[in-house]
This record gives C-alpha cells, structure tokens and sequence, in this order.
C-alpha cells in the first residue's frame, strides 16, 4: 500500500512501511518512551520491548478520504506522567509527517502496552 502525495510536478508515491519508520523514529526521540511494542504479541499478552532496528513495528497506518491515521503501541518508563508522554508523543509523530512528507495526519492514536523500569 503507498500514499500518493500530488505535487505540481507530479505525483510522489510513498509506501506505508516509509510512513512508520518515520513515526516510530519520531516517537523514539519522546521523553518517557521506553520503546515500541509489538503488534502481533497483543494476541497472546506477551509485550516485547522492540529496539531501534524495528522504527516500524508498532505502528499502523491506515489512509481514508479524511487522512493518515496512526495507531502507535509503546512502552512507557515507570515513574512518568503516562498522559504527558502520550500527547508528546502525538505531537512530535503528526509534526514530524506532516513537516517531511507534507501529509495530512488526522489522528495519531496512542496504545500504552506496557510500563518499564528503567535504570537512573
């Protein structure tokens, strides 16, 4: 599946799997944001913790006629406002799009699979 981004010079096809490294690379850089959480662990509640080499795993992009929309699965560190690392989360993944691809993000949706301690 790609996105097709029209320009005056024509059209700019761009596949989904560009669209969720971009958005795991983005969420990586959130204070509080351990890491991603697997996707296909969900079924049987086990959640892996999914390091850089995986940007795209934990996040689904799906497209309709009102823009992108953005389900993320992260992992948390013990001891941070979850709703404060959530909405800055949000933020940085639609701004970062939205700034290098020029896309339209509707909703960025924000599913808390875990809780880590980390060491200070």
């Amino acid at each position: 599946m790609t996105v097709e981004i029209s320009t005056q010079l024509g059209q700019i096809d761009v596949s989904v799997e560009v669209i969720e490294t971009l958005a795991g690379g983005a969420a990586l850089d959130c204070y509080g944001l351990v890491g991603m959480a697997s996707r296909k662990q969900l079924k049987d509640g086990i959640t892996e913790l999914l390091g850089r080499d995986n940007l795209s795993k934990g996040v689904v992009v799906r497209e309709d006629e009102e823009g992108i929309h953005v389900d993320m699965y992260i992992i948390v560190s013990y001891g941070t406002k979850i709703s404060e690392v959530a909405h800055n989360v949000q933020s940085k993944v639609k701004y970062t799009l939205e700034q290098t691809l020029g896309l339209q993000v509707s909703t960025v949706n924000i599913f808390v699979q875990g809780v880590r301690i980390t060491n200070p």
